[in-house]
């Protein structure tokens, strides 16, 4: 009999750094937007497409860590070996959404600044560009990343907590409307689960295990732990914002249409929570910075010559660019809704090609992947398509106007 696999272990650190890398890519300036925008819309009722996106989350996140992890090769290059050339494909989708969002991610860390200390938010983006670029200059960068992601996770969640409990939320109607919504609309399941595992984020924590050495099926127990806490970190956020922005929400306030995150942060807490806004803006942008710069690189990392040996050089200079951008051109707020809705248009085919390859024995050798997983990420797949269409005939024109 062929012996088991040996249980690769890793350090906690590692385990640590990359869910709460993937965590805090998905909390962004349009994640806190979204989440505000569509409470405002939606009410309690927002509630079900949370507890809808967090089982679509843990479908799509477990699927693709596995696979990539018992592989040991990246997304663009188990693609490539289920479709030639498919890799390359999925890269550019990955790498365009990746700068789209990271401009977005560039003015939140400025607008966060700006409300902490006045600056200009084109200065308070450089500044914020800069914090970011030193943690890829030093030797240990992925060490670095890892502690920057956790440190400012655990600074979100609980800023977040505290405005929520001073919003004094309606949580029996949250709880009930989560589970019997009386109105359902797709676009905030598309927006919200692209917003969380769409585009590069998908992928951030599991190419950050591959990058520290951690492959093989006897590291699929500590893999599916960090995807788990992954996904439940991101949807912890959620929730508690969900529930600050329903509480003034109930309460008969208005958001601001141009802002609706920090509304609900002054609603709540008056001025300190528009200052508490302020850090958790900043700390959801500069982290969002960081792990889409990282994952889109790791995208181009053995599909362009020397990005490998050059990686942390080609994160800066992404980093580099996503701040030009924003200092030239700026960016709506209602770009970060729409760049949620486009990643979840990715999601299908990058999800879809994960299933695949878990069945090629070129890519995963004799590992089989649980039937419940497949089938799970099946659902998610045929679900996310579905709705993608839904939004991109009936409601993306609208969003667009």
């Amino acid at each position: 009999m062929t012996p088991p696999p040996p249980v690769r272990t890793a350090p906690l650190r590692v385990l640590a750094g990359a869910a709460f890398l993937m965590a805090t890519s998905a909390i962004g300036p349009g994640f806190l937007t979204q989440t505000a925008a569509f409470t405002q819309q939606l009410g309690a009722s927002f509630g079900f497409a949370i507890l809808l996106s967090i089982l679509f989350d843990l479908g799509a996140q477990l699927n693709i860590w596995r696979v990539l992890t018992v592989s040991g090769r990246r997304a663009q290059d188990v693609a490539n070996l289920v479709v030639p050339g498919l890799g390359h494909v999925l890269a550019f989708l990955v790498v365009l959404g990746g700068l789209a969002f990271n401009v977005g991610n560039v003015a939140g860390a400025g607008l966060g600044i700006n409300v902490l200390f006045g600056m200009d938010v084109r200065v308070g983006a450089v500044l914020s560009a800069a914090i970011a670029v030193a943690l890829f200059i030093v030797k240990e960068a992925g060490r670095a990343m890892d502690r920057f992601a956790v440190a400012l996770g655990f600074v979100m969640v609980g800023l977040a907590a505290y405005v929520a409990i001073a919003s004094a939320p309606p949580v029996g109607e949250a709880v009930m409307r989560s589970v019997v919504p009386e109105r359902i609309a797709p676009l905030s399941i598309v927006t919200i689960v692209g917003g969380t595992v769409g585009g590069y984020i998908t992928f951030a924590g599991a190419h950050r295990l591959l990058d520290a050495g951690l492959s093989g099926t006897g590291s699929l127990r500590a893999v599916t732990q960090s995807a788990t806490s992954a996904v439940l970190i991101a949807s912890l956020m959620r929730v508690v914002l969900f529930l600050g922005a329903l509480g003034v929400v109930s309460h008969g306030l208005a958001l601001d249409p141009e802002n609706p995150p920090a509304s609900v942060f002054r609603h709540a807490a008056g001025e300190m929570g528009y200052r508490v806004f302020g850090v958790v803006m900043w700390s959801a942008a500069i982290t969002s910075v960081v792990g889409s710069a990282y994952t889109s690189v790791s995208f181009l990392r053995g599909l362009l010559p020397r990005a490998e040996e050059r990686w942390s050089w080609l994160v800066i200079g992404f980093i580099v660019l996503s701040t030009v951008v924003f200092v030239t051109v700026g960016r709506p707020v209602k770009v970060l809704i729409l760049v949620g809705a486009l990643n979840g248009l990715i999601l299908p085919l990058s999800l879809g090609t994960m299933l695949v390859a878990a069945s090629r024995r070129s890519v995963v050798g004799d590992y089989r992947h649980p039937l419940a997983l497949t089938l799970g990420g099946a659902v998610v797949t045929l679900a996310m398509a579905g709705l993608s269409v839904q939004t991109l005939l009936h409601e993306m024109p609208a969003l667009m106007r």
